[in-house]
């Protein structure tokens, strides 16, 4: 029996196995780590300064930061924002304290250093300040939101891509090497493995060492791999940078009249699992923020296709924000409905409480009739056109233009409407 404890535990991941061991060797990142790279330039003048690694899962970071610590001969002191508080922080400065008094500096290492709350940020600045620790932190959510202003005046913010499927290629090539074996699948089922991966190398070499650790007799073509292997969803929080990156692209796709770009990002969204009715209200508010009157049809389509999909729900129900959304990306734009909004809002505000001219005012009572409420009101339907050409504006203000209606769509039509009314108040003002 006691040689059963004595035994070695089970072999690292393959994922662990395949870490770099020099800078040389983190794939996909040459634009820090080449001799031109923030980290290349701060390698070969064998000093770091303090920095934000920001990337997508799987890209590297905690890997980069160790390979910097060694390097450049610095103690590595790793912590997890989601697993430290106050006290483990307290116990790696302290540690960070009695090494610097020997004469060694120390990498102080912060995975998911976002979620650290601003009192815990805070607590870095004296040591990076005084030198006892170059911090390193590594996140996946967007530092500008994620952390204090502090810290980030303190720290370099450098950016990790996706992997790209070079990057990911070359993670399974060093997989085969390492097994001995190349992996039992044909070239567009590797592909397919490859794009599932979604940039995430640590993903893609775990999916490798299950598809290593079954005896498969046929290569796999990727029906028969996407039968095996579990679907990996998108990465997507609804709550943060993803989500508004999403639907910011989506909505500049609309604005761009792509309508093919349009409906990839909304497929990307309502396939990671995005709410349909937070879509839905983005589409409407988009009908009138970029098409309005150009063509008043888009904000019918929103809205009833925001109906059909209370009424059939999801699956079937989404088709009809697929309609939706091609109706917008395909109808003339305009923005004057919106910008006409913006400057009346802000004329409004700027002038306060100025009343209507008296002819506009109805006269419910004798009084109102004696001060002139209503006196000399033309009814426009008595007058040639349905048109009086009054002036309906406070008589502290001159006549203000705040819709100017494009030349696009419904829009054109209204111009032309406009600029009539407009020649026949000239006019009667010279009669």
């Amino acid at each position: 029996m006691a040689e059963l404890f004595d035994q070695e535990g089970p072999p690292a991941p393959l994922a662990e196995r395949l870490r770099p061991t020099s800078i040389s060797e983190v794939v996909g990142q040459e634009h820090l780590t080449g001799p031109h790279g923030a980290i290349g330039r701060m390698l070969a003048a064998g000093k770091l300064s303090s920095m934000i690694l920001w990337g997508p899962p799987g890209t590297g970071k905690t890997t980069t930061a160790r390979l910097l610590a060694d390097a450049v001969g610095l103690r590595f002191e790793p912590l997890s924002a989601v697993f430290s508080g106050v006290a483990d922080l307290k116990k790696a400065f302290a540690a960070a304290e009695d090494h610097a008094r020997t004469g060694q500096a120390t990498l102080l290492f912060v995975d998911e250093i976002h979620r650290f709350n601003r009192a815990q940020q805070d607590s870095f600045l004296p040591y990076v300040e005084k030198g006892t620790v170059t911090l390193v932190g590594a996140t996946t959510e967007n530092p500008s939101f994620e952390l204090n202003a502090a810290v980030l005046s303190r720290a370099q913010v450098l950016v990790l891509h996706r992997l790209d499927a070079t990057a990911l290629d070359t993670l399974l090539s060093r997989a085969e090497t390492l097994m001995g074996k190349l992996l039992p699948l044909t070239e567009d089922a590797r592909a397919a493995l490859i794009a599932s991966a979604d940039g995430d190398g640590r993903f893609l070499l775990n999916q490798a060492e299950t598809l290593f650790s079954i005896q498969i007799d046929d290569a796999l073509d990727p029906q028969a791999l996407a039968a095996l292997l579990h679907r990996r969803m998108p990465v997507y929080d609804k709550d943060r940078e993803g989500h508004y990156n999403l639907i910011s692209a989506l909505h500049k796709s609309l604005r761009g009249s792509d309508p093919q770009a349009a409906l990839y990002y909304l497929a990307r969204m309502l396939v990671a699992g995005e709410e349909p009715l937070y879509l839905l209200r983005r589409l409407v508010r988009f009908a009138s923020e970029d098409i309005g009157l150009a063509d008043p049809q888009a904000l019918v389509q929103c809205l009833a296709a925001k109906d059909a999909y209370d009424f059939l729900g999801s699956p079937e129900g989404e088709l009809a924000i697929v309609q939706a959304c091609l109706y917008l990306a395909t109808a003339p734009k305009s923005n004057a409905a919106y910008a006409a909004q913006k400057a009346a809002w802000k004329s409004a505000k700027d002038t306060g409480s100025l009343m209507p001219p008296a002819n506009i005012l109805n006269a419910p009572t004798n009084l109102m009739k004696d001060l002139g409420y209503g006196k000399g009101y033309a009814y426009d339907h008595d007058q040639d056109g349905a048109f009086s050409g009054d002036n309906y504006w406070p008589e502290e203000m001159s006549p203000q233009g705040f819709y100017a209606p494009s030349p696009r769509g419904f829009e054109a039509k209204i111009r032309e409407r406009l600029a009539y009314w407009d020649k026949l108040r000239a006019e009667k003002q010279r009669s």
